[in-house]
């Protein structure tokens, strides 16, 4: 979207947090912790007994392997090659380590490993008790957090759980840092964790003559909901219609899960197994750009943020001329796959489940495109888009700008397609659950309305026709993000906040929250939960009606 009034906040400090963390760092403030309820020392003897464990150790062989250079498809296809593994391989949460050295918990500082280039195993299993001393685990949060000198992988019942952008958490955290990995949100007694963890000694690439010793190792538990960053805003439903009933639960609450962004846009829940982003991973998260930032951050249900993808729009020598050089909208195509507005790079991109980026649309007629903003896949994949000026430097007015409109576009079998030159500031779009229908919206305060238009098999628009009408006197915002849930009903980021309008364009009733909300995602496992992009926070409602999608299950 474009911005009327300079930013009020400065950029969010953000660590590489991950969905295993329990630190927040917001812009001014110093990282808060948070105290567990109680603890089991896994380096006593009464602490392993306490969770009916025992330590078991193994160094590694680095050996050499037949192998296969990478390939045109950038696998291991190419000619025969030689490299390097190690063994044991104890990832897998059924490998036998009964055969393993068994070590007491209080020699874990003991030195281990050959020094140099060098990597080994520690592996426990640990049964939840009943009580902590006085504190009663049942429904508690349990995290495994250990340090190892120098750095460490963490494997939990055979999984890593690793995206892009992860550092910390069950991958390497740093130099001798803290890896700290939830086990579960809702412990029961008795239930049983295999835990692996894969020492390494650093600095790699020094080969020093230090070895692997564990710092810290500690169970750490917590009362159900301590580590969520969530918690209830003030809020206000005006509605304007019997209607809403059905759609906003009259106990329902809108609840802040981050903030001290500069501005968050575009976000997209990606689902839990993501086959492209995130095949190993048991839990969903939310994805949003900060253009402002030119950073793309990844934020989990409980509100952990960290960063996901860094100069997500944007690496030009002169990118401290532009406001919003990063990324903006953001959604996945039917095979999971990130599909990115990038304003700077004035393009629309894919990121491969290789990682490599496909551009999908920089030109029309051999120009550049303005700034894409906002897009949506049809469930047969073709991808419409808007193209408005607002990520330019200078906007509408930028010397740099090549197209002569600000248009909606649609990308078929590679083929870009104008479809629609309506507007001054096409912004969000969004399909009607059966896609006959595409609705629009213009940001244009003295204008700010939503066209529908009817969609044509080639991708290409009908005439369309006024959805509706939001202009409000001196509105500061007009049409920005726009979503549509399975009933037809239509979500509209406009005027001093979210309106809910029904399928034949009655207003039925507007939420007002603390910020204003610029964009929307439906996520969640059931799709019922509204996800808002608002300014410099994220928040989150419940709703009784879940979200339209081409590619829901």
């Amino acid at each position: 979207m474009k911005l009327n009034q300079p930013l009020l906040r400065t950029a969010l400090l953000v660590a590489a947090l991950t969905n295993a963390s329990i630190l927040t760092l917001r812009a001014g403030h110093a990282p808060r912790a948070v105290l567990p309820d109680a603890v089991v020392d896994l380096r006593t003897r009464e602490g392993v007994a306490r969770v009916n464990a025992q330590w078991r150790y193994s160094d590694t062989t680095i050996r050499e392997i037949e192998h296969r250079d990478v390939d045109a498809d950038l696998k291991a296809s190419g000619p025969k090659n030689h490299t390097f593994d190690f063994s044991p391989d104890a990832r897998a949460a059924d490998f036998d380590d009964s055969k393993w050295e068994g070590i007491a918990a209080d020699s874990l500082e003991g030195r281990r490993g050959h020094g140099r280039l060098s990597f080994n195993w520690y592996r426990i299993n640990v049964t939840v008790p009943e009580k902590v001393a006085s504190f009663d685990t049942k429904g508690s949060t349990v995290v495994f957090e250990i340090v190892v000198d120098d750095y460490a992988e963490v494997w939990v019942n055979g999984k890593l759980g690793n995206v892009l952008g992860q550092a910390g958490g069950s991958v390497v955290a740093g130099w001798n840092a803290p890896n700290r990995v939830v086990l579960t949100r809702n412990a029961i007694p008795g239930e049983k964790f295999q835990i692996a963890v894969f020492g390494i000694n650093g600095p790699v690439s020094t080969h020093p003559d230090t070895y692997i010793w564990v710092r810290s190792a500690t169970l750490d538990f917590y009362k159900p909901g301590k580590l969520s960053k969530t918690r209830e805003v003030k809020s206000e439903v005006v509605k304007k219609d019997a209607a809403l009933d059905s759609i906003i639960p009259a106990n329902t609450k809108l609840e802040k899960l981050a903030d001290g962004f500069a501005f968050t846009e575009g976000p997209v829940w990606i689902d839990a197994r993501n086959p492209a982003i995130a095949p190993d991973s048991d839990a969903g998260f939310l994805l949003f750009s900060d253009p402002n930032n030119n950073t793309i951050y990844r934020m989990t249900p409980e509100g952990d943020v960290s960063v996901y993808l860094t100069k997500s729009g944007y690496t030009g020598e002169n990118i401290g001329e532009y406001r919003q050089p990063g990324s903006n909208g953001l959604t996945t195509d039917e095979q999971g796959r990130l599909t990115i507005c990038q304003h700077g790079n004035r393009r629309v991109v894919r990121i491969e489940k290789n990682g490599l980026t496909t551009v999908l649309a920089d030109r029309f007629n051999g120009k550049r495109l303005n700034s894409p903003n906002d897009l949506v896949y049809r469930s047969d994949g073709a991808l419409f888009f808007t193209d408005p000026p607002f990520g330019l430097p200078k906007f509408g007015d930028d010397p740099r700008r090549e197209q002569p409109h600000s248009g909606v576009y649609s990308v078929k079998d590679g083929k870009v397609q104008l479809v629609s030159t309506d507007f001054t500031g096409p912004n969000g779009l969004a399909f009607s659950p059966d896609e006959k229908f595409l609705y629009v919206g213009d940001w244009n305060t003295k204008k700010a309305v939503v066209n529908r238009y009817p969609v044509n098999a080639d991708a290409t628009l009908g005439k369309g026709e006024l959805f509706f009408d939001l202009t409000t006197a001196g509105a500061e915002n007009a049409i920005d993000g726009i979503k549509v849930d399975r009933a037809g009903n239509v979500y509209v980021s406009g005027p001093g906040g979210l309106w809910i309008l029904s399928p034949e364009g009655k207003h039925l009733g507007t939420l007002h929250g603390p910020e204003h909300p610029h964009n929307m995602a439906w996520g969640d496992t059931d799709k019922r939960t509204l996800y808002l992009a608002a300014q410099t926070g994220i928040y989150r409602i419940r709703l009784n009606v879940p979200g339209a999608s081409a590619f829901a299950k």
